[in-house]
């Protein structure tokens, strides 16, 4: 990991350096900066989402982390001694920073998996009814005609659009929270 401090990350944002910090964070496995300025912050998230093309995560628990949780991917604020600026501004709040841990390790493995499969879902349905509407069309001669009364059209999409995601949202658990806690390589899948 890289700890760096505010007065070095000031002279490192600069662009004649930049390249140079850049290659050296990609050979990092965190990066850790402290008493670095709300914009320094922001400004060094902004420069490894553009240059490095890599996904973000910013925590913070502060009115002065703000910024760094606004611009990065995902922001998580902590509620902390300092208010809840952070918290109202980020993605997902924690109450410790412990914590995080199980957000990104069980409950990011979690929502991946849902919403990959939920993804799918939404495609074959849509493919599903078309292809119904498609060979209608075949059987009333292209004329146009509605294969479905407007009232059982909304039911459908209701029953097939809202119920399945919220059933799969709340019960589909591919791995217990125990092997992903202790099978952190679990989440890179």
């Amino acid at each position: 990991g890289l700890v760096i401090d505010g007065k070095t990350l000031e002279h490192v944002l600069h662009d004649s350096l930049q390249n140079i910090f850049l290659e050296l964070t990609e050979k990092c496995r965190a990066v850790v900066c402290c008493q670095a300025t709300p914009l320094q912050k922001s400004v060094l998230v902004k420069l490894v989402r553009s240059k490095l093309k890599a996904m973000t995560l910013a925590v913070g628990d502060g009115a002065n982390d703000v910024s760094m949780i606004q611009v990065a991917d995902t922001g998580v604020g902590i509620l902390g001694q300092e208010g809840m600026q952070a918290v109202m501004a980020s993605d997902f709040a924690i109450s410790q920073f412990r914590h995080l841990r199980k957000l990104l390790l069980v409950h990011g493995h979690w929502c991946y998996t849902r919403l990959t499969n939920m993804v799918l879902y939404y495609f074959y349905k849509n493919v599903t009814y078309v292809n119904l509407l498609f060979w209608y069309q075949f059987f009333c001669g292209f004329s146009g005609t509605s294969m479905t009364d407007y009232w059982i059209l909304i039911l459908f999409n209701l029953l097939f659009t809202s119920v399945p995601p919220i059933i799969y949202g709340v019960l589909d658990k591919d791995v217990s929270a125990e092997i992903l806690m202790q099978l952190p390589q679990l989440y890179s899948v």
